[in-house]
């Protein structure tokens, strides 16, 4: 029997934060929305909402480590704001290292004709989507 998982991954960024969520399984991650941080309140209250109605039971954070795999200024800001939402939220946090996910994103937008200039929110959507995927790629058994 297949154990089912619901997790959230979020792409935490200064103004926006992209929400994906996976299927039952936990096989397969798709972005669900972007989230415009107008307030730290503001933001918990529409988590809250996407972790009810999906019934999450954890939260999957990208980390921006820099290249050379260390936390910077922005991993920092990362960490506070996902311990904020975890204690809120009542969710465990795990990280995965995001270098390089909105670009991937931005990759596959365009692979798709779409134009990530146009739509920094999608580009958020799609990298919350490969760090959750990331999550749910390593927690399966090889």
């Amino acid at each position: 029997m297949v154990a089912t998982v619901s997790a959230l991954g979020l792409d935490i960024g200064r103004r926006r934060v992209g929400v994906a969520g996976c299927d039952g399984t936990g096989l397969i991650a798709t972005g669900l929305t972007t989230l415009y941080r107008r307030s730290f309140g503001e933001l918990i209250a529409d988590l809250q909402h996407i972790a009810q109605v999906r019934q999450a039971q954890i939260l999957v954070v990208g980390l921006p480590l820099t290249m050379d795999g260390e936390e910077g200024f922005q991993s920092r800001q990362v960490r506070k704001v996902a311990a904020g939402l975890s204690q809120a939220l009542a969710l465990p946090v795990v990280y995965v290292d995001e270098r390089l996910s909105s670009v991937e994103a931005e990759q596959f937008m365009r692979a798709e004709g779409q134009f990530p200039d146009q739509n920094k929110g999608l580009i958020d959507r799609k990298a919350a989507a490969i760090i959750l995927q990331r999550w749910l790629d390593d927690r399966r058994p090889s």
